[in-house]
C-alpha cells in the first residue's frame, strides 16, 4: 500500500512540476512577446549596424594581437617586390636572419603574375634582439637562357627600439641584361 502511495505522489509532484514549466518559460517571454514585431527594414538596419560593429571589433582584436605579439622595439618585418622580370622568374625564397632560417616560400605563377603587377608581399613579420642584424634572402628561380638561377643579398641592419622595415626587391637591368636583387631598409 505505501509502494502504491508513494507512486501516485511522485507521479502527482511530477505533473504538478509539468505545469509549472510552462507558466515560467511564458513569464520569462511575455516581454518579448508583447513587442510589436520589428518591420524588416528597421531589423535590416540593426544587422547592419552589428555587422560593421563586428568588422570594427574584429580590426581592433587584430591590431592588439599585432602589438601584443610583435612589439615595436623587436619587430622586424620582410617584404618582398618585383620589376618587370623578363630576366628572371622566380620560384622560391629563402630568408635568413642571423644565418637561422627565418621563412621559405614558394610561388606559384598566380602569385608571380601578382609581384610582376605591382603586388607586394609581406615575406616575414617576428621578433629580433636590438643590435646589429644580418638579413639574407635567397631567391631560387630561371634565369637568363632558361638556367637555373640562385642569389642571393644581404644587408647588415642597426635594430634599435623601433620597428623595422626591410624591402626586397627583384629589378631588371637592361644594361647587364641579368635580375638584380636588392634590399633596403625602409
Amino acid at each position: 500500500m505505501a509502494a502504491l502511495f508513494a507512486l501516485l505522489f511522485t507521479s502527482a509532484s511530477l505533473s504538478a512540476q509539468e505545469d509549472q514549466a510552462p507558466a515560467s518559460e511564458e513569464a520569462l517571454l511575455a516581454p518579448v512577446l508583447e513587442e510589436p514585431p520589428l518591420p524588416d527594414s528597421k531589423l535590416a538596419e540593426e544587422m547592419e549596424t552589428l555587422k560593421q560593429a563586428l568588422v570594427n571589433l574584429n580590426r581592433d582584436l587584430f591590431i592588439l594581437e599585432e602589438d601584443l605579439l610583435f612589439p615595436s622595439s623587436t619587430q622586424i618585418a620582410v617584404y618582398l617586390a618585383m620589376d618587370v622580370g623578363e630576366y628572371f622568374k622566380l620560384d622560391a625564397v629563402e630568408l635568413k636572419i642571423d644565418g637561422e632560417l627565418a621563412t621559405n616560400y614558394l610561388y606559384t605563377d598566380r602569385q608571380v603574375n601578382a609581384l610582376f603587377k605591382g603586388g607586394v608581399q609581406r615575406l616575414y613579420v617576428g621578433n629580433v634582439n636590438q643590435g646589429m642584424r644580418e638579413i639574407t634572402a635567397f631567391f631560387i628561380g630561371t634565369g637568363p637562357e632558361n638556367r637555373p638561377y640562385k642569389r642571393a643579398v644581404t644587408l647588415e641592419l642597426e635594430k634599435d627600439d623601433e620597428a623595422a622595415t626591410v624591402e626586397l626587391k627583384i629589378v631588371d637591368s637592361t644594361t647587364k641584361q641579368q635580375p638584380v636583387f636588392e634590399a633596403t631598409v625602409l
